[in-house]
């Protein structure tokens, strides 16, 4: 009975250490892709202005919203962050643009969830989620 407790106990502590980590984006899924900006939160972007999304070699990072975003990303565990991030600083007379502006900025410097499946690249936080279809290649 002590034996069958004993391999019980230890059975349990042994499947406690498997890994159960989940299949995170590569760089390489996203290099030389650019993706257009579709929701926001689960609403769709009604703006006029095409809102994208491009990764170039190294992870170099560009987008625009209202103003132009450039920096070098890196991409650890699913998680994507620019540590030095360049943005244009143009007045948005459009609220919703201005908005995502702030959105995609603090995502990028402080760190964002990223996932990608199949043409759809979902940038994610627990606050807000940006989704993304892929658009074309870049050249």
């Amino acid at each position: 009975m002590k034996m069958t407790v004993a391999l019980l106990a230890a059975g349990m502590m042994l499947a406690g250490c498997v890994s159960t980590s989940d299949v995170t984006t590569q760089p390489e899924q996203l290099q030389h892709h650019r993706f257009v900006l579709e929701s926001v939160n689960g609403t769709n972007v009604t703006s006029q202005k095409l809102l994208e999304l491009s990764f170039g070699e190294d992870m170099h990072i560009s987008a625009n919203m209202c103003n132009q975003f450039t920096g070098e990303g890196k991409l650890s565990d699913g998680d994507l962050t620019v540590q030095k991030l360049a943005i244009t600083r143009m007045v948005c007379t459009d609220p919703q643009l201005n908005k995502l502006d702030s959105t995609l900025k603090t995502m990028l410097r402080d760190g964002v969830q990223v996932d990608l499946t199949e043409d759809q690249l979902t940038l994610a936080t627990s606050n807000d989620s940006l989704v993304y279809k892929l658009a074309d290649l870049m050249n």
